[in-house]
Formats: C-alpha cells, structure tokens, sequence
C-alpha cells in the first residue's frame, strides 16, 4: 500500500545576527508546525506513528545543516529532514552583518485511507 500526503505546510525562519543556518531552519520548520494540526489521529484511532514525515528545508548553504539534529526535533511520525539550497541572505554592508532566511515544507504522509472512509 502506498502513503498518500495528507498535509503540506510551509514555514519561514531567521537568523537576524549570527548568520546561522540551523536556527534559521529549526524556526522555519517551528512555523510550519505551528500552521497545522493533525486531528484525523484521534478521530481514527490511527497512531501517529503510521505517518511520515518529510520536511525539505532551504537555505543558502545546505551543508551547514545539521539534518539530524532537525529530525530529532520533530515531535510526530517518522521524519526524514533534507536540506537544500534556497533561502536567502541579506547583508548588512554597513555593519558586515548577515540575516539568514530559511524556509521550510512539511509534509505528512499516511497509508491509503482510501474505502476506509465514508461520507455522512
């Protein structure tokens, strides 16, 4: 049986001062989270540990993500976090200073629902 997404959201992080990409990303994918909520495990009595989850972080220079440490931070299913060149970085010519901007998707995936469901 194949997992079908069942939710997509997209989160936005900063790193003002310290140009430092995983705080950028953690607070992207934070934002992400903080967008969604997952009743359907209650509603099913599906355990969340049915779902994956796939988040794609993008900043400007991937590998200084630390991937692992992201995934550990995820609070539900079985995550999987890829980092990728995107974001932005705006710098400060007058203090050399650099704001890191991170974006985040989060997907969530479940095993087919389909035939289980039925409409009222």
């Amino acid at each position: 049986m194949t997992d079908q997404r069942v939710i997509i959201e997209m989160g936005m992080g900063n790193d003002l001062h310290g140009m430092d990409y995983q705080k950028a990303a953690a607070r992207a994918i934070e934002d992400a989270i903080r967008h969604s909520t997952l009743p359907i495990f209650q509603s099913i009595d599906l355990p969340h540990t049915q779902m994956r989850v796939q988040v794609t972080v993008g900043v400007q220079e991937p590998d200084k993500i630390d991937t692992d440490a992201l995934t550990a931070g995820l609070p539900r299913g079985r995550a999987k976090v890829h980092a990728v060149k995107g974001g932005l970085n705006i710098p400060n010519p007058e203090t050399d200073d650099t704001a890191v901007v991170a974006t985040a998707a989060v997907e969530a995936f479940l095993p087919s629902q389909k035939g289980k469901w039925t409409a009222t």
